[in-house]
């Protein structure tokens, strides 16, 4: 992969914001051209930097608005059955593995903090899962554009 520069983590930064922009109102933001701008794009998603598209809707965020990091340490080497658990769980929105004190982190989104204590309940119980820390989310922000 290569090396990302101010530009291209500005352009990112601008998509993060809005999605959907057009190249022309991309160029004007940034002060560059839209050639460069299509061209940006294009090498971000071949070289793998720009993973994929998505859509969040108006109910990815009302429907779920109790929403948490839980943090999971696992005994043994079951982090890859545990990871399948979690993800057949309908208030899992992703698992991500990490290094460092916990070997998993669960994003979680529920419609009430009582859902959200039996979703964490259910995890807890899963064979190989030895501790846990959670924290809810209170606010999110997106990063700026900076320069």
């Amino acid at each position: 992969m290569s090396q990302m520069d101010d530009t291209d983590r500005r352009l990112i930064a601008a998509l993060r914001r809005d999605g959907r922009a057009a190249l022309s109102d991309l160029a004007g933001t940034l002060a560059i051209s839209r050639a460069t701008i299509r061209a940006r794009l294009e090498k971000l998603a071949s070289s793998g930097e720009i993973a994929g598209f998505t859509v969040l809707t108006r109910a990815d965020v009302t429907a779920a608005p109790v929403r948490g990091l839980m943090m999971i340490g696992i005994e043994g080497r079951g982090a890859d059955r545990i990871t399948g658990r979690l993800q057949g769980l309908t208030s899992v929105q992703a698992v991500h593995a990490t290094n460092g004190r916990w070997d998993l982190i669960v994003e979680i989104s529920t419609e009430t903090l009582q859902q959200f204590d039996d979703t964490l309940a259910q995890i807890r119980r899963m064979d190989g899962v030895a501790t846990s820390e959670t924290s809810l989310l209170l606010s999110t922000r997106r990063p700026l554009t900076r320069g």
